[in-house]
């Protein structure tokens, strides 16, 4: 067994506060690193967001610059949600964008989102038996 942490690194820390609260039902833990980092607490995890300015360095040494404008990397949040459409309006309002709309699969729902500093995060409804539908 391994123990898995996500660090999401935002430019506007009590914005992401509440989308990642308001928007996904994570819980607020405390403070980090004199204020620059949150921790939340959410699906048996702890998502840590650390408040990092856009142009500001990515990698050191590697010229990398943080950039915030939407976008979709190999590494997303999966949220696993009971109602998808509840699940959607919620995270709606707290500022995140659908760029196309909700698929239907035998497996269950999937709604793309993006946060409202462009990083990649799912919804999933499971139907049935979920991903033990799914073969190959």
């Amino acid at each position: 067994m391994i123990d898995v942490i996500v660090n999401i690194d935002v430019p506007d820390l009590p914005a992401a506060r509440r989308f990642y609260e308001d928007g996904l039902g994570f819980v607020f833990e405390r403070r980090l690193f004199e204020g620059s980092v949150l921790e939340l607490k959410g699906g048996g995890t702890a998502v840590y967001l650390i408040e990092r300015g856009a142009g500001s360095m990515a990698v050191p040494g590697r010229g990398i610059k943080r950039d915030y404008r939407d976008h979709w990397t190999p590494v997303h949040l999966d949220v696993i949600v009971k109602d998808i459409d509840v699940a959607l309006e919620r995270a709606l309002d707290a500022g995140a964008t659908l760029p196309g709309s909700v698929s239907d699969f035998d497996w269950g729902r999937l709604a793309p989102l993006r946060d409202p500093f462009g990083h990649g995060v799912c919804l999933l409804q499971f139907r049935g038996g979920g991903y033990d539908l799914v073969e190959g």
